[in-house]
């Protein structure tokens, strides 16, 4: 066992990440997914052939394994779907008249671009008497309208 700790180490220091989902992917002592299956391996290649692991100790390993990449694949579609439907609320909203808080009043406009800053849209509005107010976020949007 002190080849399976020495190796767990090793390999949590130099295993490289594959950005956040690798990151999410992590097991409750801070090792990804190829390092987990680096222990295991090296668990059946220095295990005693007198004494081989327990077949359902081995299963259920096996089986934690699969549910960590299962989550980890999950997540990354989740975050994929995610962010295609704030691409569509907000491209959705081009055109359209909107109300936004500005502090005790509300500003209305129309919605004359969408930018995405690091994936999260940002929409300009066009108010009524020629001021143009970008960077808005689309969570702070209190009503939507048709636009004319």
């Amino acid at each position: 066992m002190n080849a399976i700790a020495a190796l767990s180490t090793a390999d949590a220091a130099t295993t490289p990440q594959n950005g956040d989902a690798s990151q999410a992917a992590t097991s409750a002592f801070g090792l990804g997914f190829d390092a987990l299956l680096k222990i295991i391996l090296t668990q059946l290649t220095y295990q005693d052939p007198l004494k081989p692991m327990d077949n359902f100790q081995f299963v259920s390993q096996l089986a934690q394994f699969s549910q960590i990449q299962q989550g980890q694949t999950s997540n990354d579609r989740l975050e994929a779907l995610v962010s295609a439907q704030a691409t569509g609320q907000a491209t959705s909203l081009l055109g359209t008249k909107v109300d936004v808080p500005a502090g005790s009043a509300t500003l209305s406009g129309k919605v004359v671009a969408v930018v995405f800053d690091n994936g999260a849209p940002r929409i300009t509005v066009e108010t009524d008497d020629g001021q143009t107010i970008s960077g808005i976020s689309i969570s702070s949007v209190t009503q939507v309208r048709q636009g004319k």
